[in-house]
């Protein structure tokens, strides 16, 4: 085996194993990845969409006042039925990691809704902390507390 034969296996199983490596680090990064859930709740309210808010609930979902997965969809499903304009929006984020599959997002939350006018009839800011678990690859809501921000 000549010299160029030797460097270009030698390049070809570099470049497989920095394939390899950078595929491996595609994963988002868990903060980021909790972030990007909760933009995906946001989006999921923004659509109306119950079976997808449902969906990014852990099994065991617990909320305020002993709120569980199946009353929370209920609950989505309702404002969504009462308000045509419903609208969620978060203030900054601020996630605090807890091991490698726990984390806890706090964040200020601006719910409306109203029945299509230009402004909402409705409005109220909560103070927000969500637990989040991972679970079979992805983050998902355990836990759900608000309280009124005023």
């Amino acid at each position: 085996m000549n010299f160029l034969q030797t460097m270009g296996r030698r390049f070809g199983v570099f470049a497989l194993l920095l394939a390899l490596f950078l595929t491996g680090c595609n994963k988002p990064a868990p903060e980021q990845a909790v972030r990007a859930q909760l933009q995906a709740l946001q989006a999921a309210i923004d659509a109306r969409d119950a079976a997808a808010v449902e969906a990014l609930l852990a099994d065991d979902f617990i909320g305020n006042d002993g709120l569980d997965r199946r009353g929370a969809k209920r609950l989505a499903a309702g404002i969504f039925l009462r308000y045509r304009d419903v609208g969620a929006k978060l203030g900054p984020v601020a996630v605090e990691l807890r091991g490698d599959a726990d984390a806890v997002a706090r964040f200020n939350l601006l719910a409306t809704g109203g029945v299509g006018g230009l402004l909402p009839e409705r409005g109220q800011a909560y103070r927000v902390e969500t637990g989040w678990r991972y679970v079979d690859g992805e983050w998902k809501l355990r836990s759900a507390g608000w309280k009124a921000a005023l």
